[in-house]
């Protein structure tokens, strides 16, 4: 997930701005351009995870931004036990659940993203049909924990590993595995209607 930015670059003394590992230690000393640096490498990621555990895109930037300057606080403790990315990925993460644990039990369904326009190819019945199956997943997501949504969405929508998950979250991978099976499980018979 590295991009151009910072690549083409080279720090003050010569050294490539390209490795995580660098900049986390430069932004934890105070460099505020290596710290730009990754928050525009991993800045649209983080969103995406966030919008995709969450259902808004508003709380989503707002977790996003929190947890961004929560990691800027940090950075001067990151010891790079793990990747400048998962660390990252983890601050979010947890920031995004605190967020579904204080919902009520329920998403109103206005909270959910209005989704693009359909295809102009797409027929008015097809697309009413998408959009009610979009609405009944966003119903039955809110139905999960918000612990078996986070392992979910990291494992199905974003394809992230169990070993991962379990060191994202702080669980075991036993957890993790168990968490999605649940969550696929009810998921599962609450889009039967949609088979």
């Amino acid at each position: 997930m590295s991009g151009d930015l910072g690549t083409t670059r080279a720090a003050g003394d010569g050294r490539p701005w390209h490795d995580d590992a660098l900049l986390a230690v430069r932004a934890g000393e105070g460099d505020e351009e290596a710290f730009e640096t990754l928050v525009r490498r991993y800045g649209p990621v983080l969103l995406t995870l966030a919008t995709r555990l969450l259902g808004s895109r508003t709380e989503a930037e707002d977790a996003v931004q929190d947890s961004l300057v929560s990691a800027w606080r940090k950075l001067p403790e990151f010891r790079g036990d793990a990747a400048f990315g998962t660390w990252v990925h983890r601050i979010v993460t947890n920031r995004c659940l605190n967020v579904l644990r204080a919902r009520r039990p329920v998403t109103p369904l206005d909270t959910v993203p209005e989704q693009p326009a359909p295809d102009h190819h797409d027929s008015p019945a097809r697309s009413a049909e998408t959009h009610a199956a979009v609405e009944a997943l966003s119903v039955a997501m809110a139905g999960l924990s918000p612990e078996q949504r986070v392992c979910w969405v990291l494992r199905e929508l974003d394809g992230t590993s169990y070993e991962t998950i379990a060191e994202t979250v702080g669980i075991s991978q036993q957890a993790v595995r168990a968490r999605v099976f649940r969550a696929r499980r009810y998921l599962t018979e609450a889009m039967g209607a949609w088979r």
